[in-house]
């Protein structure tokens, strides 16, 4: 039997139910609930844009608390009705073959064999609805694609630069299930981020995953929202949180009420945990097409960070966020991130990365954690939650409003002696239950 958590919104109340858990392909995999994903941009990433390059950075990545690498698509991009000068990685041309923009074969085999020294986990981006125009089963087989009523090759919604396959052919399935499988054989990676997982019929990932698997057990993210695809979240360990991720964008933008935000998470947590959610406050989409993270969230950025990396779920950064990037990043052309030498966030984020590692109280995907909205007198503008895991506790605080707010903590689920992770600073909030937060304040204070 499965525990469901039932968040009563700003009391801090906890309704358990139960229910027989459903049949899953999940294979067990312990680190996924301790993990972290941060997403590579290999062309942007360095002068160079190659696997060489990047590689230099992993001892700086595994210092700052990074657990898994998600690499955007390494495959060749096709050239015909390509967007730009250089193309987008997500119109393949070839789904076994290495992008030569990024190295060899040899140069990623050894990148993830460094990355697995250092103790990292490697997945990689897998483009499953859609190729280029020009990828090379056009050619060997035209039959694999959905065609237009003459005779084309069915343009994918609102993007003209890749056409769509047609997953009711089982020899176009099987030739997918092959070629995910040549990653896993040759170059040993740990799983998938399936791009528009939900664009793709649900009853090919639960024929993929377990034929795959049978070469390892892998870790599956699916870029879906689980409240709007919950067939999808039997099949994935992970999915998007694109619900969370807009209204809280709106939240900001147009001052909704704070209660709407606790109410959507109440949703979230009513899914249970037979899968998780990734929380995240920028990607590769976002950053480039709808702006960085502060021009969506504007104050509240840091709070919303702290946000991701201690609700259930895994937290997901992408690259450049530790500098911080501030910046658009161009698409289908070179634009390098501009390194400074000194990464103003990356303190930050390692005291998030390795909280959420160590603290048996943030373990993602876990029923023993129980997850409880704490009430405070100001319920407008503080998003306060205790996450607690048998002894272990820890509460978290945000402001999120424009203003400094002056608060108390009036709630029986929070007592005795914490310590503050950032300040150090240690508070027992059985009576020490007044805090005074500027603009942009948050604390994440354990037990």
């Amino acid at each position: 039997m499965k525990k469901i958590l039932l968040i009563a919104a700003g009391l801090g109340i906890i309704a358990c139910t139960t229910r027989k858990k459903t049949d899953t392909m999940q294979q067990p995999q312990e680190w996924k609930h301790t993990t972290n994903i941060y997403e590579v941009n290999v062309r942007q990433y360095t002068q160079e844009g190659n696997f060489n390059a990047f590689s230099k950075e992993l001892p700086r990545l595994k210092k700052m608390g990074v657990k898994t690498l998600w690499f955007m698509p390494i495959t060749p991009i096709a050239q015909m009705n390509k967007k730009g000068s250089m193309g987008s990685p997500y119109a393949a041309y070839d789904y076994t073959a290495i992008n030569p923009e990024f190295g060899t074969l040899d140069d990623f085999k050894k990148l993830v064999n460094e990355a697995h020294r250092q103790g990292f986990k490697v997945i990689i981006d897998w483009v499953a609805n859609h190729t280029g125009w020009d990828h090379v089963w056009t050619q060997t087989h035209p039959e694999y694609y959905l065609h237009d009523a003459d005779g084309s090759f069915h343009k994918a919604s609102g993007m003209d630069d890749i056409i769509e396959l047609d997953y009711s052919k089982p020899e176009m399935r099987q030739a997918m299930i092959d070629a995910m499988k040549f990653w896993v054989h040759e170059t040993d990676i740990d799983g998938f981020r399936c791009d528009l997982a939900s664009w793709v019929e649900v009853d090919f990932w639960q024929q993929a995953r377990p034929a795959v698997e049978t070469l390892k057990p892998l870790f599956w993210l699916g870029e879906f929202d689980e409240l709007e695809n919950p067939d999808y979240g039997k099949v994935f360990d992970a999915s998007y949180s694109w619900k969370w991720m807009h209204k809280s964008e709106e939240y900001y933008k147009k001052n909704l009420p704070l209660q709407e935000l606790r109410d959507l998470l109440i949703s979230y947590s009513n899914i249970g945990d037979q899968s998780m959610r990734a929380w995240f406050t920028a990607n590769h989409d976002e950053n480039s097409w709808n702006g960085t993270e502060y021009e969506k969230y504007g104050v509240i950025t840091k709070p919303m960070a702290v946000f991701s990396a201690t609700w259930n779920g895994v937290p997901l950064l992408y690259s450049g966020q530790e500098l911080p990037n501030t910046k658009r990043l161009e698409f289908f052309e070179k634009d390098p991130i501009r390194w400074t030498g000194f990464n103003q966030n990356e303190e930050f984020y390692r005291i998030l990365l390795d909280l959420k590692s160590a603290s048996p109280a943030l373990r993602g995907g876990d029923p023993a954690v129980t997850t409880y909205f704490i009430h405070t007198t100001a319920q407008d503008k503080i998003l306060a939650y205790l996450r607690k895991n048998g002894d272990n506790e820890v509460l978290v605080l945000l402001n999120m409003s424009k203003e400094p707010v002056e608060f108390d903590i009036e709630d029986s689920n929070v007592s005795g002696n914490f310590r503050d992770v950032f300040t150090k600073e240690k508070k027992d909030v059985s009576v020490q239950r007044h805090f005074s937060f500027k603009v942009s304040d948050y604390a994440v204070l354990v037990k």
